[in-house]
C-alpha cells in the first residue's frame, strides 16, 4: 500500500530520521558504554535496559525509512474536475460549509479539515465531482455532503 504524505510532513519526517540517526544513537551508545563499565553484563539492569532502548530505537529508525523511501509526495492536481488525493474541497453538510484537504493516512488531522484517503470520509470523496451529493455512514447514521467547490 502506497503511503501518501505532504511535503511539509516528509520533511518533518526525514528531520526526525536524521534526529535518531545521529543524537539518539549517540546518547544510547553512551548509555550502553557506562553499563557495560558496571560489570557483569548477565546481572546488569542499566545495560539490559540500554539494550532494549537500543532495540526500540533501531525499529523507530527502520519504520521511519521504509515509511520515507516508500512515499508518494502529495501534490495539489491543477486543472481536475475529479477529487483526488491532495485535492481541496468545499462541501456543504446541513447548513455548515466545510473545508478538506485529502492527505494520507500520515498526515490526517481531521479537526483541522485534513482528512484521510483511507477514512470513510475520504474514501466517499475520491473520483467524485463539483455538485454531487454524497451519503456517509457514520454511528450516528448517514450524513450527507455537498461538494460545492473543488480548488
Amino acid at each position: 500500500m502506497k503511503t501518501y504524505l505532504t511535503k511539509e510532513r516528509f520533511a518533518e519526517l526525514k528531520k526526525e530520521l536524521v534526529d535518531l540517526k545521529s543524537r539518539s544513537r549517540k546518547e544510547i551508545a553512551e548509555h550502553l558504554k557506562h553499563a557495560k563499565e558496571l560489570g557483569d553484563l548477565s546481572e546488569n539492569s542499566e545495560f539490559s535496559s540500554a539494550r532494549e532502548e537500543q532495540l526500540l530505537l533501531e525499529k523507530q529508525i527502520s519504520q521511519l525509512e521504509e515509511l520515507t523511501q516508500g512515499a508518494v509526495l502529495i501534490h495539489k492536481p491543477k486543472g481536475s474536475r475529479i477529487i483526488e488525493i491532495g485535492s481541496t474541497l468545499k462541501v456543504q453538510k446541513g447548513e455548515q460549509i466545510l473545508t478538506y484537504l485529502i492527505v494520507g493516512s500520515q498526515d490526517s488531522q481531521p479537526g483541522k479539515g485534513l482528512i484521510s484517503d483511507q477514512s470513510p470520509l475520504g474514501k466517499a470523496f475520491l473520483g467524485r465531482k463539483i455538485g454531487e451529493v454524497i451519503k456517509v455512514e457514520t454511528p450516528a447514521g448517514p450524513i450527507e455532503y455537498k461538494i460545492l467547490k473543488l480548488e
